[in-house]
């Protein structure tokens, strides 16, 4: 052997010894790297959390315990939550004289379908500790406990919880989005806008005048609530889609626009909230339908003037369908009159 040449099996050793060096290097970076991101998807969920909690206002929308219905346990794990728009310019979302958009909102127990129901404001029904009445003037009255009484009594079904929400958290969420594409099917121009029928893209602020415009529009508040729907599928559209959500800038501009304007209940909890949005994960646009709620037709009434006259017996059927999670298989002309 010559001299200074180490013997081969050292060599091979000192190989094998760098191999495993080597190997150990790639494992600690791929731990590592696993770690920053385990560290940045907790920290931005710890940050969607403090939006939550910090944006969200909570205040007494519910009617007191005692005077509520009790669950059907026919209705499983479905929620009903109450929508409410307020299309005041001020800060106050809880002004009592304002509640421009009434819409219950039916989770099913599966998490695969979504239904909106529309209840426009001039529906003439019974409100409780009062004379018969617009559904919107209950809420003048007595706010949001007294809209949930009322709408309970029609439509024996409770409500699980209620939701408000400035109509400039809609507009704010509309240019995070990057405008929406909406379905217009009456021509109109409002203020500085002009819709025409068919899809029409929409900025924040054109979308606002689409929403607010009713004297315009064939059926009046009925139509305009129709037209409030158009917009919410955009923006469901829109938000569904994939690449939006999946964006961690975008999806918190998202739940800040959404959740700075908006109001819930005590009970709805940050928790609640973010346990029923995780098990949405799955839902599609296709799954979310609209509807409008059963009238027959348009009457006046002294001392209110113009009133839309409920369908009793189609409400009736809204109520059970509610009660047993079945509202996905009503006909179409049981919640979409006209």
């Amino acid at each position: 052997m010559p001299d200074g040449e180490e013997p081969l099996p050292r060599r091979r050793g000192r190989r094998r010894k760098k191999s495993r060096s080597k190997l150990k290097i790639v494992i600690y970076t791929l731990i590592a790297m696993f770690a920053v991101v385990v560290f940045a998807v907790a920290g931005f969920a710890l940050y969607l959390n403090h939006l939550l909690d910090s944006n969200v206002r909570r205040s007494g929308l519910l009617p007191p315990n005692e005077s509520r219905l009790s669950r059907a346990t026919t209705a499983g794990n479905s929620q009903n939550i109450l929508l409410l728009g307020s299309d005041s310019r001020t800060e106050d979302l809880g002004d009592s004289s304002r509640a421009d958009v009434i819409q219950l909102v039916h989770v099913s127990d599966d998490r695969k379908t979504v239904q909106v129901i529309h209840f426009p404001r001039d529906l003439y029904v019974d409100i409780p500790g009062h004379r018969k009445n617009k559904i919107n003037a209950a809420y003048a009255l007595g706010g949001a406990p007294l809209l949930v009484q009322t709408m309970e009594g029609m439509l024996d079904v409770p409500i699980d919880h209620v939701a408000q929400i400035g109509f400039d958290g809609f507009k704010d969420l509309t240019n995070t989005v990057g405008g929406v594409d909406v379905n217009v099917d009456q021509a109109t121009t409002s203020g500085h806008f002009t819709f025409t029928e068919g899809i029409n893209h929409m900025k924040g602020d054109a979308a606002l005048a689409f929403v607010r415009e009713r004297h315009q529009l064939s059926e009046g508040d009925i139509s305009r609530g129709k037209r409030q729907q158009a917009w919410i599928k955009a923006l469901l559209t829109k938000s569904l889609k994939r690449g939006t959500l999946s964006n961690p800038t975008r999806l918190a501009s998202m739940i800040d626009d959404t959740t700075k304007n908006l109001v819930v209940d005590n009970a709805f909890s940050t928790g609640k909230m973010r346990d029923l949005g995780f098990s949405l994960r799955g839902l599609r646009s296709s799954g979310v339908t609209f509807l409008t709620a059963p009238f027959t037709g348009f009457d006046t009434v002294n001392g209110i003037g113009s009133v839309d006259t409920v369908d009793q017996t189609k409400m009736k059927q809204l109520g059970d369908a509610l009660r047993t999670d079945k509202v996905k298989d009503l006909p179409n002309q049981i919640a979409n009159p006209g």
